[in-house]
């Protein structure tokens, strides 16, 4: 299989821009008109957000064995969309004759077999752990909203219990596709470490314009049921080998949820051993009152192993840190030997690790995720632009929105 011709022949699609997706989503719908009540219903955010990620990660095929386990992931989650293995063959199909039409006489018997190859194989693997979940697990989770807690005028914090138990890992992100908005799906982190009642906390920020986030905030009710999809993303979840690594941990907005799950991890763990690594977290807001968990996290200042820095960006009055929050956890925290974890929004994310890695830190010590720059109203900032695995991007993309 010749990799270096299927980047190539992706990359020239990818500078034709919105004719691609255009072309591939009519001959999707055209040729499998059944598979159009599966997508939103308006498609002007969808746009090339799966044959985008479909590309990207079916031309970087060789490096398959790095992500095989999140491949795997999506092809669980993607069960909530009811997505058998035909339909897997009906995307291939339009994503071949979309590339056929655009590149036209580069287009030769050997690329289109070392293409059918490629996205055989990915898909393979996604239907293959679809079809071993199966036997384990639903398709997805409904959702009871037991309480919805308007913490400020961006912020809410939504329990939710799942039926059946929901198992996941601090820092994996779940799908939730809320009543008013059918198809919508957007990526959450619980902001709680798995709990014997099996309840999940979501962190929910308001988004402007963003079609979820809105509606979960202002109109969300107890009692409404949402569905959640099975948890992915390894990017901010912890080994064995990495939970007694110090940790610094930076978070703008509701990109605290992840780090909160993982505290409440830490502490039970202290509690329990008396042992926990050292944390020191970050969290950044453009107003004081966003710092919407301030007063937790102050009191967990109590143990010895935490410290807690709070910075805000937009209120010159502010008596604590001002600026942004990368920088202030750059030049007071960062030093080689940490173990970073990010999350916020894209920009935030971006220039966060950018000054990371000016402070010395290796791309290796510094973890974050990737959703949020694929979905806008996606609590964190998975920041593809950044992530030195590119073909890990790809698969996180194809999952924001599929």
């Amino acid at each position: 299989m010749n990799t270096a011709a299927l980047k190539e022949t992706w990359a020239a699609a990818e500078t034709l821009g919105d004719e691609v997706p255009l072309y591939f989503y009519s001959h999707l719908f055209l040729s499998h008109p059944d598979l159009r009540s599966m997508f939103p219903v308006s498609m002007a955010t969808q746009r090339d957000r799966l044959v985008g990620a479909l590309g990207r990660i079916v031309s970087r095929v060789d490096e398959l064995d790095e992500v095989t386990g999140f491949i795997q992931q999506l092809g669980r989650d993607h069960r909530r969309f009811e997505v058998i293995a035909q339909h897997y063959d009906a995307v291939g199909v339009s994503l071949l004759a979309t590339l056929k039409h655009f590149l036209g006489a580069a287009w030769t018997e050997e690329l289109a077999a070392d293409w059918a190859a490629a996205y055989g194989l990915i898909a393979m693997v996604m239907v293959q752990a679809a079809e071993e979940s199966e036997a384990t697990s639903p398709a997805a989770w409904e959702g009871h909203v037991l309480s919805v807690d308007r913490r400020s005028i961006d912020v809410a914090v939504i329990q939710v219990m799942p039926d059946p138990a929901l198992p996941f890992e601090p820092g994996q992100a779940m799908a939730v596709e809320i009543p008013a908005r059918p198809r919508l799906w957007r990526y959450f982190s619980p902001a709680n470490a798995p709990r014997a009642d099996g309840t999940l906390e979501f962190h929910v920020q308001l988004v402007p314009g963003g079609q979820v986030s809105g509606p979960m905030i202002r109109s969300l009710a107890v009692g409404d049921t949402l569905r959640v999809g099975a948890p992915v993303g390894e990017e901010l979840t912890l080994g064995d080998h990495e939970r007694t690594r110090e940790l610094l941990m930076i978070a703008g907005g509701a990109g605290l949820a992840p780090m909160r799950a993982h505290l409440e991890r830490i502490d039970q763990q202290w509690q329990a051993t008396g042992e926990a690594p050292r944390v020191h977290l970050f969290h950044g807001a453009r107003v004081p009152w966003n710092l919407y968990e301030a007063k937790l996290l102050r009191d967990l200042t109590v143990r010895p192993w935490f410290t807690y820095t709070p910075v805000v960006s937009g209120d010159s009055s502010y008596p604590g840190r001002q600026g942004l929050v990368g920088d202030v956890a750059a030049d007071e925290a960062a030093r080689p030997g940490l173990l970073a974890l990010v999350a916020g929004s894209p920009d935030m994310v971006r220039h966060t690790v950018a000054r990371l890695r000016d402070a010395g830190l290796p791309s290796t010590d510094i973890r974050f995720e990737q959703f949020a720059t694929l979905d806008d109203d996606s609590h964190a900032s998975h920041h593809h632009t950044q992530n030195p695995q590119p073909a890990r991007a790809a698969v996180e993309q194809m999952g924001a929105r599929a």
